[in-house]
């Protein structure tokens, strides 16, 4: 685990696990506290992921998602709190912007950074995994968004994390392929099992996906919701629905929206 430093205090850190035990979860933080000014965008989150654990965060935005997974991600020198925020060693990253380097080829990008014995050959299985073989030679500008959001997933995964940090990765695409996508990480999730925390406006993909869903409300966890339902999940399931009302409500979108209701109420995006 790794405690960002100069940021977090601990006073009276628990113990850690010996080093050869396994550890009891993915990330703890107690009580983070991010404010810009006299604003308070995060008022004392309490949140810890256990090992393999699928997490989705909703929220209007402006309720502190994306901060928050900064937070997370060691990427805001900003955050502050009164007890710790613990992270596994191992933690990738995927936007929704795939940021590809546009002057590197596909496999190249996946590779980018890796250590260790065969980065290249890891690459190419990496590819493979996330249906891009025999694209590892292409460039960024020629693949299609889904095939570049599905490289961008493949650099992610290539690195074995034990915490994968997710910041709205479907978000810019269409809805057939953002499906596709929803099934791909679902299988990747359940080969490699790592952590993930899952930021989206998507109430539907939020049930769809994860395993526990979280609502962020003005930079509070107001609602905690466990997710047992059994796959292939699907939104007919009349359990999938009673969730979504739950978290639609908790968002502030009053009444039932099922495809035959009108316009989509799941997305509760707005402009940043």
């Amino acid at each position: 685990m790794a405690t960002h430093p100069g940021r977090l205090t601990a006073p009276e850190r628990p113990e850690r696990p010996a080093p050869d035990a396994p550890a009891s979860y993915a990330l703890r933080a107690e009580q983070v506290v991010r404010r810009y000014g006299d604003r308070v965008v995060l008022h004392g989150i309490d949140l810890a992921l256990e090992p393999g654990e699928f997490v989705a965060l909703l929220g209007r935005s402006g309720s502190g998602k994306s901060t928050f997974l900064r937070a997370v991600a060691g990427l805001d020198d900003g955050v502050a709190g009164s007890g710790l925020l613990d992270v596994t060693e191992r933690v990738s990253l995927s936007f929704q912007d795939s940021r590809l380097l546009p002057w590197a080829r596909v496999a190249d990008n996946v590779a980018l950074g890796l250590t260790g014995p065969g980065p290249r050959a890891r690459s190419v299985t990496a590819l493979a995994e996330v249906g891009l073989a025999g694209r590892e030679r292409a460039w960024p500008h020629e693949l299609s968004g889904g095939e570049q959001q599905r490289a961008a997933l493949a650099r992610a995964l290539v690195r074995e994390p034990e915490l994968l940090l997710a910041d709205e990765p479907f978000g810019a695409l269409d809805a057939l392929t953002r499906i596709k996508m929803h099934a791909l990480l679902r299988e990747l999730y359940e080969r490699h099992r790592p952590a993930v925390l899952l930021v989206t406006h998507d109430v539907d993909e939020a049930v769809e996906l994860a395993d526990r869903v979280l609502v962020l409300d003005e930079g509070r966890i107001a609602v905690d919701l466990a997710v047992e339902l059994p796959a292939p999940r699907t939104r007919r399931d009349p359990r999938f629905q009673n969730l979504r009302d739950t978290l639609l409500a908790a968002l502030g979108v009053a009444g039932r929206a099922t495809a035959t209701d009108g316009p989509d109420l799941t997305k509760t995006k707005e402009p940043r």
